[in-house]
């Protein structure tokens, strides 16, 4: 049963994005979005009605508060498109470089009024960014948010795409957390999802940011890919956990429209099997456990104090603003949405200020069911107010045959229950 999420991204739940739930994030990723919000901008980016200003098409016009907001910035750029991903992504092509910093920066300073709280970089490969437009985005950055008063700053990264010098780089700018795109540690199965490192280079991609001093580690893995054996899975978390990161992420692969991955599983190349998916994901659970990793979300993996506070913050419904292409944003229940080209957006950020291309305010019952979506996946589960009494029966009966447990007013999933996480939330819903 797909309890996991999409094959990509620590975060990106990572946050808001797409449509996933992964280790980041706010590009339809992280938090997946549930129909039954009203509409309040066309597509062509137009307000459809007056009330449009007030009930907040950017957040900056939400009532905010100092530190309740995350903040999350897209960088779509990769060297190669990865046939599983389906996050807004390209190569840079002839995209100006420059011309996207400038207007990403642009939008930070109309739409961040307020200190966020987190601070999150994602993919995209923010770090295959040259030094001169990482220091450019960052410097500009520091002019609008305190990043002393951040709890967390982290940036998505692959191997091979800094050294030691840009490592150095990265602390001096003030990221503090790296999510490493590792995938796996077998050479085959990294062939299979087009990833440009080789095992050599993912573990000295973690050993050249351990050297600089980077204070936290995400390693990201991702299981039931094709052609992978549960040797190669075994394997790959042992090395990794040899590595000694702070944070392992493990995501069962999904096939997302769109890809080319789903493209053969429809030509009947690739298969789905649910066995083997709660194979990989019960024998990454034990291994991390055993390994002193504490498993506080389905698809998260954290050493003690190493938890993120910037996914923690998507999972537990806090607002969270979007920059960038495709970015995501929830302010005050309403759900904004940014163009989807890289192009687009930087000509709509000079000629009209803003890159909107979509917004719903977010009714009550969706809101709900999303909070129960979200929260049965993590350590500390939903409070039981958010089941209507039919669903707190379903709860009661669930706990009696050791799938979730009622602690006071909180509801957990526990046990076996991990694995059944998405058929569980239908359930409560």
């Amino acid at each position: 049963m797909k309890n996991h999420r999409r094959a990509r991204g620590d975060a990106r739940f990572s946050p808001p994005w797409q449509g996933g739930i992964r280790e980041t994030t706010a590009v339809g990723r992280g938090i997946p979005i549930i129909h039954g919000c009203r509409r309040i901008l066309g597509e062509a980016g137009a307000p459809s009605n007056p009330p449009f200003a007030k009930i907040c098409i950017f957040p900056r016009f939400a009532p905010c508060l100092r530190g309740d907001v995350l903040l999350y910035l897209h960088i779509p750029f990769c060297h190669r498109v990865c046939p599983y991903c389906s996050f807004y992504k390209h190569t840079p092509g002839r995209t100006p470089i420059g011309g996207f910093v400038a207007a990403v920066v642009k939008e930070a300073k109309m739409r961040v009024t307020e200190q966020p709280r987190t601070l999150y970089l994602g993919g995209g490969t923010p770090s295959m960014l040259s030094p001169a437009h990482l220091q450019k985005l960052f410097h500009c950055l520091a002019e609008i948010i305190d990043f002393q008063g951040l709890d967390e700053v982290t940036m998505e990264a692959n191997p091979a795409t800094f050294d030691e010098r840009k490592a150095e780089l990265f602390l001096q700018l003030g990221v503090r957390r790296i999510s490493l795109g590792i995938q796996s540690f077998a050479a085959g199965v990294l062939q299979t999802l087009g990833r440009e490192h080789d095992p050599r280079q993912a573990a000295e991609a973690v050993r050249i940011l351990q050297k600089a001093g980077m204070p936290e580690v995400n390693i990201d893995l991702m299981f039931s890919i094709p052609g992978q054996t549960a040797d190669d899975w075994k394997e790959t978390l042992e090395t990794a956990i040899a590595l000694q990161p702070q944070h392992i992420s493990a995501y069962n692969l999904t096939y997302e429209e769109d890809t080319a991955f789903f493209e053969n599983l429809k030509r009947g190349g690739m298969d789905e099997n649910e066995d083997r998916d709660a194979d990989g994901f019960h024998l990454a659970r034990r291994m991390l456990e055993e390994a002193g990793f504490i498993h506080y979300e389905t698809s998260n993996y954290a050493r003690a104090g190493a938890e993120s506070s910037h996914n923690r913050g998507y999972w537990r419904g806090e607002d969270y603003i979007g920059l960038g292409p495709s970015a995501v944003s929830t302010v005050a229940r309403v759900r904004t949405t940014n163009v989807a080209d890289t192009a687009a957006y930087i000509s709509r950020m000079n000629s009209l200020g803003h890159a909107a291309d979509a917004a719903e305010e977010i009714g009550d019952d969706a809101w709900r069911m999303e909070r129960i979506a979200i929260g049965l996946r993590t350590v500390e589960g939903i409070p039981g107010d958010l089941l209507d009494r039919k669903g707190m029966e379903t709860a009661r009966n669930l706990a009696e045959h050791g799938i979730l447990e009622i602690r006071g007013n909180s509801v957990v999933v526990t046990g076996r229950g991990k694995a059944l996480v998405d058929i569980i939330a239908g359930e409560l819903i």
